[in-house]
């Protein structure tokens, strides 16, 4: 019917769609079904989009396997992980290749003598270990001795009367934040905010839990409710660094307001406590795409008067490796994401890459021949294997920085323009929808059901047909370089 939507041709080759023309949307295929199929004196009486909806979607999944085109394609730099998360729409893999510097692609073949096995927790003596029972990742949680060797510490505003009172100590393993009243140039009364973080490497944690005991003083008088924070942050390294804690944002403090007397840096996840007592836990916090967090703690009370002083208190500060899901068993070194045997694999140097030229003196014993040799192994562009559990494509260490193009075949579901139908294959679409609409219904006779089944199956068997890319030309030219006398 020539360009559809009353697309001209200047129109066409002046936008960016091209090609769009050779396909119909799986919506419009819903629309068409129900105008065609469904209605009085029709094949389906009565049918409710929604059902019409989901039958598309089955069929559209069903035969972009094998009768669609619905071959794509993702490149990645391979990153110090050694591993490709797999596409939201992706079936099964045609080909794996590293790109070089010529943009040649180079195969990547798969193994099958490893894998990545969901790691069991244990203890000394090899029991299991349980979700809840992590062991405490924090380094100095507890405060042991009094010690503040992984905090930042705060001292006094003013060192000429106090000069070497901390603001913020550690007394019986409770970390306290104390606030002072202090005074701009603007007459302005405020209470500082203070902060209190810890590093914490989760390179090979995929979960964690958080949990401590707050106080936050209530509010009284010129005394506003305290604000007591703990929670990760991918960044709160440096910015105490040159930061005015004043928390007010006016003229008199140029720098803005400080970052700690707001939630804004706790960019993964937070417990808050705001005038009460209590104590709160997250659990099964995401941290698969970090490989360092920070644990922070922040406090602010508004004063607004002069000789005001108060302070928020945290104690059975934790953080625990954990698994989401009740009941899980818990990794205790590297966890399901990176067993030990993945780390294994990937740290160590494939015998691929070590090359062994047989000329030399020790292997003129066997002139020309290696024993032993597998094929399947015989190359150095590396290997993979497929982690279906977790949806990740594991690398050996040589792919490590390398650019690899994942050829895979998609089911075609995902957004609206993802989900588009040949029109070549409209046929098939529409006997396939029909068919598994009429296979749900009750009281369909036996030679019913088998004459839309025998419909469909011709619909997709033509459909293939119609599909298939074979070309003379090009199957003559493979057939002449087979027929080539090859001297040995």
């Amino acid at each position: 019917m020539g360009l559809l939507d009353n697309t001209t041709h200047g129109e066409y080759y002046q936008g960016n769609d091209y090609g769009s023309y050779q396909f119909v949307s799986l919506d419009d295929i819903i629309t068409q079904f129900q105008i065609m199929y469904v209605g009085e004196d029709k094949l389906i009486p009565k049918a409710k989009r929604a059902d019409v909806a989901f039958h598309a979607q089955r069929a559209l999944a069903e035969l972009s396997f094998d009768t669609f085109k619905s071959f794509k394609s993702q490149q990645v730099d391979v990153p110090p992980s050694l591993t490709m998360i797999l596409p939201h729409d992706y079936v099964n893999y045609t080909k794996v290749s590293y790109v070089d510097s010529a943009g040649i692609k180079h195969p990547i073949y798969p193994t099958k003598h490893t894998s990545n096995p969901f790691q069991v927790a244990q203890d000394a003596v090899g029991n299991y270990m349980f979700a809840g029972e992590g062991d405490q990742i924090l380094q100095n949680g507890n405060f042991e001795g009094n010690s503040l060797e992984y905090w930042k510490t705060a001292k006094a505003l003013d060192p000429s009367t106090n000069p070497a009172s901390p603001l913020i100590t550690a007394d019986n393993s409770v970390l306290n934040f104390k606030h002072i009243s202090q005074q701009d140039f603007g007459l302005n009364y405020y209470g500082n905010a203070w902060y209190a973080t810890q590093e914490i490497d989760v390179s090979n944690i995929n979960h964690l839990t958080i949990s401590a005991d707050g106080v936050a003083v209530a509010a009284s008088g010129s005394q506003g409710a305290g604000q007591l924070r703990f929670g990760l942050a991918t960044n709160t390294a440096n910015l105490a660094n040159g930061q005015n804690f004043n928390p007010l944002d006016n003229e008199y403090n140029p720098g803005g307001p400080s970052p700690y007397s707001t939630a804004d840096i706790f960019d993964i996840a937070y417990l808050e406590w705001t005038g009460v007592s209590s104590t709160q836990q997250e659990m099964s916090i995401d941290v698969s795409q970090h490989d360092t967090v920070w644990a922070t703690v922040t406090s602010y009370i508004p004063l607004n008067a002069a000789s005001l002083e108060a302070t928020n208190t945290i104690d059975n500060i934790k953080v625990s490796n954990t698994i989401a899901g009740n009941g899980a068993l818990m990794a205790e070194s590297g966890n399901e994401i990176f067993s030990s045997t993945f780390n294994n694999y990937k740290s160590a140097t494939i015998s691929e890459d070590s090359i062994d030229d047989y000329r030399y003196e020790q292997h003129w014993l066997n002139p020309n021949e290696r024993y032993g040799l597998d094929p399947a192994f015989a190359n150095i562009n590396g290997n993979f294997y497929i982690d279906e559990r977790l949806g990740r494509i594991h690398f050996s260490s040589n792919i490590s920085g390398k650019t690899v193009i994942l050829d895979y075949i998609s089911d075609s579901l995902g957004t609206d323009g993802e989900m588009q139908v040949p029109k070549l294959a409209e046929d098939a679409m529409y006997k396939h929808i029909l068919y598994d609409v009429i296979s749900t219904r009750a009281n369909i006779g036996g030679s019913r059901l088998a004459f839309h089944k025998r419909e469909k199956f011709a619909a997709v068997r033509k459909a293939k047909l119609r599909l298939s890319s074979i070309k003379l030309e090009e199957l003559t030219q493979i057939l002449r370089g087979q027929s080539k006398h090859i001297k040995h």
